[in-house]
């Protein structure tokens, strides 16, 4: 499937499918992929991690056998990985799927909201960071916290403060590094311009009640928890901090596991704050014009969205 640009150029077609936790993006996914003959690149900054397959719902390998995906399951816990990592690696990769496609699609599917944009709108790109500077900065967020380095970071970059996640460590301190290591602020390096791309873009957003978006999510963590999802957190609770495992499922059930809490409430944390992760990510495209909703049950009026 291809569209001319205004250069009367043809181009071939990233579908982009976005929206919550729990939605339906996997199934829908599978569908759209067989019916445009495509392979799926996964969007989702936890399922590439090998183990970890059912805390984060990747796909099953029946699911994976019907259709190509890429970036599931293919990177350790133990290794670092980021949205401008994914970014490059998809760049690269995409020339050989669209090739490989009997429609010169791709199906990017997934819920990490940073991923999504890394490939639809690009990162910009950061001045590198010396090891000792960076080394330092760990050193010191082991030792004291964040409370300080939040209230430095207020000052070296009162942009960047107001706009951080104060409770997103990784990013607290990714921003600190670089005001130290650049002497200017973190902020000052986003130029907030969309980068070109050699392929027409197509995103697709998905959507639901929310009561029924939530009777959804709770009824998955109770199928992931029958699933194995508590002896598959045993087993990479040795690796508890790592960054890899600082998200919604582990957190709940290393606190269950320390005694902080009982089995019953870890579950009743997963189901809640799986909820607010959704919140969070509908509250993020909700901001993107460019994405087209729909239920995942109107099929016909999103395959005539994608072929307009």
């Amino acid at each position: 499937m291809q569209r001319a640009s205004t250069k009367q150029e043809y181009l071939p077609t990233l579908i982009v499918l976005v929206g919550p936790t729990g939605v339906g993006k996997t199934a829908l996914s599978i569908r759209l992929a067989q019916y445009f003959g495509c392979s799926i690149l996964s969007a989702d900054s936890r399922q590439i991690f090998r183990e970890i397959p059912i805390g984060t719902a990747a796909p099953s390998d029946e699911e994976r056998a019907a259709v190509p995906h890429y970036f599931v399951g293919t990177r350790s816990v133990t290794e670092l990985y980021s949205a401008a990592t994914f970014e490059s690696e998809v760049l690269e990769l995409l020339p050989q799927v669209f090739a490989e496609s009997s429609s010169s699609t791709a199906l990017l599917s997934g819920g990490s909201m940073m991923y999504v944009d890394a490939i639809t709108k690009g990162i910009d790109s950061m001045p590198d960071v010396p090891e000792e500077v960076r080394s330092a900065v760990w050193e010191r967020y082991a030792a004291e916290g964040l409370d300080g380095i939040l209230a430095e970071l207020r000052l070296l970059d009162p942009v960047y403060y107001k706009a951080v996640d104060p409770k997103n460590y990784k990013r607290v301190l990714h921003g600190y590094e670089v005001c130290l290591a650049t002497g200017c602020p973190f902020s000052s390096f986003h130029t907030g311009q969309q980068k070109a791309r050699p392929f027409r873009i197509v995103k697709v957003g998905l959507t639901r009640d929310r009561e029924e978006l939530y009777e959804r999510i709770d009824k998955r963590v109770e199928l992931m928890i029958e699933a194995g999802m508590v002896e598959e957190a045993q087993r990479v609770y040795p690796l508890r901090s790592l960054n890899a495992l600082n998200t919604v499922g582990y957190k709940e059930l290393f606190s269950y596991f320390d005694g902080d809490i009982d089995f019953a409430e870890a579950v009743r944390l997963i189901q809640r704050n799986s909820r607010h992760y959704a919140r969070k990510q509908l509250s993020w495209w909700r901001r993107d014009p460019e994405i087209r909703w729909f239920h995942p049950d109107a099929w016909e009026e999103i395959i005539a969205y994608i072929h307009q």
